[in-house]
């Protein structure tokens, strides 16, 4: 049953993730489909300029340049083709963009736990989603770090105690070897947090 619940709880329901890195992925890719479009009126335009075409126009015969005949229909041809183009762009590269806009924000939401200190989490991402080889790197360091801090923790816990039991020092032999002791925990608990680059 938990693994229902967190399944739900993991799906994301909200396919605008980040709105400026899926807005600007979206107005770029129309903005290519709006280019092609203008760039085939234009060469069209330029191409029909050396012929002639005959045409009826409210019943009359009208003799004009290739180019200026085409023109109107492409221009609402160009513009009706690339209005559906746009639309079907949008959401293909809404779906195609929330693939990596979701891991991206995963990834922040780690980021800011880890920097909080909070090492029990990972990066869980979908099956689809882009990052996926990244995410499980990242989440191998993520248990390394974690395993690191653990042995720290419990080689410090062992120093408190040990200090604990010795309380004040004195010259007593019994506790000059406890004192030693106590040291070499010191210096494998300074090895351990050697990994880190603080």
């Amino acid at each position: 049953m938990n693994q229902d619940k967190e399944k739900l709880s993991y799906r994301r329901k909200n396919l605008y993730i980040d709105q400026g890195f899926q807005g600007r992925f979206i107005l770029k890719f129309c903005g290519v489909v709006a280019v092609g479009a203008g760039l085939m009126i234009l060469l069209l335009y330029i191409l029909s300029q050396q012929s002639t075409t005959v045409s009826f126009i409210h019943a009359r015969v009208k003799v004009m340049t290739t180019s200026d005949f085409l023109l109107p229909l492409l221009v609402q041809t160009v513009f009706l083709v690339m209005a559906v183009v746009a639309l079907g762009a949008i959401g293909v590269t809404l779906l195609v963009s929330h693939k990596i806009a979701g891991p991206l924000f995963r990834f922040k939401q780690t980021f800011k736990e880890l920097s909080s200190g909070n090492f029990t989490n990972q990066v869980r991402l979908r099956k689809g989603d882009q990052l996926l080889e990244m995410a499980g790197d990242f989440n191998h360091m993520i248990t390394v770090l974690r395993a690191q801090l653990l042995e720290a923790k419990g080689l410090l816990a062992g120093v408190r105690a040990d200090m604990e039991a010795i309380g004040e020092f004195n010259v007593e032999d019994a506790k000059r070897k406890k004192f030693h002791e106590l040291q070499h925990k010191v210096q494998e608990l300074e090895k351990a947090m050697g990994f880190f680059n603080l």
